[in-house]
């Protein structure tokens, strides 16, 4: 039988928990099916790490660089310096991500606003770059489906959507995707998502080492799996049929050209 094919679209394999087995973790995803993973950056320093873990794992690995929101509250380094780096290795990578709002830790108005700003401004480089982006939005969909709408972007990946599913089906509407974690077995949010999202936009992240379907234990890129059987049930068709879209759908966003 052939194996399913699948792609973590948003995790981070530099996080220092990987530091003892990273060898391992991407061998037990490529075991599985797994055909690519989006490594993505928190901060700068992170952005070298992410860069050459992708040359390290060539072909399996790609980069994503971004800053995360929340890193935004404590870094003092200015949008410039960030968007020079992003624009000096945008060869090296396939997005820009993981950025966005974080309303549930940023809840001072100005620190709402320094989020927003720096999320406009990766928006914009998306566009001028030609490369997706990934949005984090916790306890901020609306806002941040607002601002992408506002930007007119048109490659957006909304990962570990926590917004309501009313929300979602407008942003499927303009054409965005959203990442299914494996924490979907856990969360009936998810599983409304999933349910009010067609297949066509919907992708499979792990966000390793955070949203495991067990939340006492490390979560690994092998784990997209059980978001993809998960998306299955509710979505009453075959796991390979899941497998499928899924992979189809991120190959064309990243401009994939993965050996099949």
């Amino acid at each position: 039988m052939e194996k399913t094919r699948l792609i973590d679209v948003h995790c981070h394999l530099s996080d220092p928990s990987f530091e003892e087995d990273r060898d391992l973790v991407v061998k037990r995803a490529t075991d599985i099916g797994v055909v690519a993973i989006v490594s993505n950056s928190e901060n700068l320093k992170d952005a070298v790490e992410v860069i050459r873990l992708s040359e390290k794992y060539k072909g399996i690995v790609f980069a994503a660089i971004g800053v995360h929101p929340t890193n935004l509250l404590t870094c003092n380094e200015s949008f410039e310096k960030i968007r020079e780096f992003i624009v000096s290795n945008s060869k090296k990578i396939v997005a820009i991500g993981e950025v966005g709002l974080d309303y549930f830790y940023g809840k001072e108005d100005k620190e709402r606003e320094v989020m927003k700003l720096f999320l406009k401004g990766f928006a914009k480089l998306s566009k001028e770059l030609d490369l997706p982006i990934i949005v984090h939005s916790r306890s901020a969909g609306k806002y941040a489906i607002e601002i992408m709408k506002e930007m007119e972007v048109k490659k957006v990946i909304l990962h570990a959507f926590d917004g309501k599913a009313s929300f979602a089906t407008q942003a499927m509407k303009y054409g965005y995707f959203f990442s299914i974690p494996p924490s979907i077995v856990r969360s009936q949010q998810k599983r409304k998502l999933v349910k009010a999202v067609k297949l066509e936009n919907l992708l499979l992240e792990s966000d390793a080492p955070v949203l495991s379907p067990d939340p006492k234990t490390r979560n690994e890129p092998k784990n997209v799996i059980i978001s993809a059987q998960e998306i299955s049930k509710i979505k009453e068709v075959s796991l390979e049929e899941v497998a499928e879209k899924t992979t189809q759908n991120a190959s064309r966003l990243f401009n994939f050209d993965l050996e099949w």
